[in-house]
């Protein structure tokens, strides 16, 4: 019924009925024009918010593209289009209202098809971590400052040596700079906040992944032209078949994660976390995990906001990557779509010497653990620096927290 891809032409357009009301899409056409609706069709089903999107006839992707010259421009235009019908009516914008150019804020359409084990754009092959303890008043403070959430195989023995090095001065405060991370694995962001928590909390939840009313009640046959692989990328048998994505748990029970103690550090209290508009979803994710059990507070500028996830679904010779769940916090948290605010604002520090107690926003963290200067919004330091727009947005949208293939569950 949903066709997804074809090569052949035809004078007389055929079509397929999806129920007595509405026409899915023609049979026939070029190989642009099924991509064309194969975007539509996915979108009107496994887009967050597909509760915003027209019937198929009334959208018509092939009269409203298909005189673009380019294919991928006019993939692209599509996409963005669609990112664009469902409003925040906190905002009055689009929930993905682009920061350059029309280029949704979250959503993405690239050459080459995804593949599992992978992350959207590229991450940094191993942690680039700092830690150390930081001498002040009369506690020790720890501070961790994360480049980015790599693979965890490459990086969990990083971070495990960093975390025991931590836990010897038992500090009760955590000073976590996430100025310069753009996010990566959420498996590795999950494995972090696993290592900061008391053992008190196994259990308890993390956070959960919402995908939309039909993906929960499992009505989104057209995965099932999406293959389910597994971590080395073969095919999963399921109910003595091959899986595919169709056949994945979507309901908010099954993709809710819980807490598990990593490491012996137990002593932390209050988290402080050093931002700017580059910190971005998986860290964003582990700020969010983080305060319905602890004292967090924010310095520096506000976040990127990208509270949402996606998978790679493979369109002929491009993958798409439509915004497809929520992540959401214990406490049902997630409206940080343009961003989380500082509690202590300071703006245009690039480059810092991280760890340097001296440094305006560990400084600001510092005194606000030793009780030195009180939570204000107000700018504390500036550079006069304008921001390049294109460079931010091009370099979030190149470290993307995806839900990996593998880490979807099967339907029991």
């Amino acid at each position: 019924m949903l066709i997804l891809m074809g090569t052949s032409a035809c004078k007389k357009a055929q079509v397929s009925v999806d129920d007595a009301e509405e026409i899915v899409s023609p049979t026939t056409g070029t190989r642009s024009q099924f991509t064309l609706d194969s975007i539509f069709l996915y979108a009107k089903q496994v887009y967050l918010w597909s509760d915003a999107l027209p019937g198929y006839e009334t959208f018509n992707p092939r009269q409203k593209y298909g005189g673009i010259s380019s294919d991928i421009i006019a993939f692209k235009k599509e996409l963005f289009d669609i990112s664009q019908l469902k409003i925040n009516v906190t905002t009055g914008n689009p929930y993905e209202l682009p920061v350059y150019f029309e280029n949704p804020k979250y959503s993405y359409l690239q050459q080459g098809r995804s593949l599992p084990g992978t992350s959207a754009g590229v991450v940094n092959s191993g942690a680039a971590v700092t830690s150390k303890i930081i001498a002040t008043g009369n506690t020790p403070v720890a501070y961790l400052a994360l480049a980015s959430f790599p693979l965890l195989n490459s990086s969990k023995a990083t971070l495990d040596q960093a975390f025991a090095d931590l836990a010897t001065a038992n500090p009760k405060a955590i000073v976590i700079d996430l100025r310069s991370n753009g996010g990566g694995y959420l498996e590795t962001a999950e494995y972090v906040a696993n290592l900061i928590v008391p053992n008190v909390l196994n259990g308890k939840v993390m956070y959960s992944e919402v995908f939309n009313p039909a993906m929960q009640n499992g009505t989104v046959p057209i995965l099932k032209h999406q293959p389910y692989l597994d971590a080395n990328g073969k095919t999963a048998i399921y109910n003595g078949r091959n899986a595919t994505m169709a056949d994945v748990d979507y309901t908010t029970a099954g993709n809710t994660y819980t807490f598990s103690k990593k490491g012996n550090l137990q002593s932390i209290q209050s988290v402080y976390v050093i931002v700017s508009a580059k910190t971005a979803s998986a860290s964003e994710m582990l700020i969010s995990c983080l305060k319905p059990y602890f004292d967090v507070k924010l310095i520096g500028e506000k976040t990127y906001g990208k509270p949402v996830g996606f998978f790679g679904i493979n369109i002929d010779q491009y993958s798409i990557y439509l915004s497809s769940f929520l992540i959401k916090n214990a406490n049902g948290w997630s409206d940080y779509f343009t961003g989380m605010q500082p509690d202590v604002m300071i703006k245009g520090v690039d480059n810092p010497v991280l760890g340097d107690p001296d440094e305006l926003c560990l400084n600001a963290a510092l005194s606000l653990i030793n009780g030195t200067k009180k939570l204000t919004a107000s700018k504390l330091a500036t550079t006069g620096k304008i921001a390049n727009v294109k460079a931010d947005f091009l370099q979030v949208n190149n470290i993307e927290s995806v839900m990996l293939e593998n880490r979807l569950r099967l339907r029991k």
